[in-house]
């Protein structure tokens, strides 16, 4: 919809100050979708020129963007081999270097690491780096959360459509954060006066697991569980990852 490829229900939405779709915005914007299909009888480079043609770009500045990307995507000994040779994840280094072959100031990638190995995710993940350094936008949709975590400024959680929770990763020390915690004499009375915005998340025996709101509550919580003489053997916090975080708020058997 922000690309202007599906038509909204209703509502309405800007993308770089201009409706979505608009076709003059659109020049200023990357994509690489998911299940993208090119002309596999093309060269790397000649698919990128063909895209280059689209967007309008000249000869001249076609010469240098190219073997730039064919050389930032790791594709600079394969520009003259045609596509229906290359891998899955071939294929997909071809779509990351279209999809920055305007210099977006906006970039929309989904899934862009399915089907590459470690070496090429982290390859990804360079280039998304890059381009945030340089003041581009990236819009990543992707379910492998433990790269979102170590990508992503913003995390947002959709489930039917509706934005469930959004994430602030940058402010790592105001972070949900788990306890698990080994202790004795721990009732549900002290349980349900855990101070602060903490609970218990799980309960097993002298084993449980709580949540709280960030890692600076932990020795508030220790002292209030020994002030109250529960004989405390293990506490040890730890950050909450996107995932725990995911079967958290949509469980187990929800999807993105």
């Amino acid at each position: 919809m922000l690309l202007g490829l599906v038509a909204p229900t209703g509502g309405s939405a800007a993308v770089l100050g201009r409706a979505a779709g608009d076709r003059a915005t659109r020049a200023r914007i990357g994509f690489l979708p998911e299940h993208f299909r090119f002309y596999d009888w093309l060269t790397p480079a000649e698919l990128l020129r063909v895209h280059g043609r689209l967007y309008g770009m000249s000869d001249r500045l076609l010469g240098e963007r190219i073997p730039l990307l064919l050389e930032t995507v790791g594709l600079t000994a394969h520009r003259d081999k045609q596509l229906r040779k290359f891998s899955k994840g071939m294929l997909q280094r071809v779509g990351l270097a279209q999809a920055l072959l305007n210099d977006p100031e906006v970039v929309f990638l989904d899934e862009p690491t399915s089907g590459l190995d470690p070496v090429g995710r982290k390859l990804v993940r360079d280039i998304i780096n890059q381009q945030r350094e340089r003041g581009t936008t990236v819009f990543l949709n992707s379910h492998l959360l433990s790269e979102v975590e170590v990508t992503c400024d913003r995390v947002a959680f959709i489930s039917a459509g509706a934005v469930i929770e959004i994430h602030d990763l940058s402010s790592s020390p105001e972070q949900r954060t788990t306890v698990l915690l080994r202790a004795r004499g721990l009732t549900q009375e002290i349980l349900n006066g855990l101070p602060g915005r903490t609970s218990c998340l799980r309960a097993e025996g002298e084993e449980f697991a709580l949540s709280t709101d960030s890692m600076n509550d932990g020795p508030k919580v220790l002292r209030y569980l020994i002030e109250r003489g529960v004989d405390v053997f293990e506490f040890a916090p730890r950050k909450v990852s996107l995932e725990d975080r995911f079967l958290e708020i949509l469980g187990k058997d929800q999807g993105l």
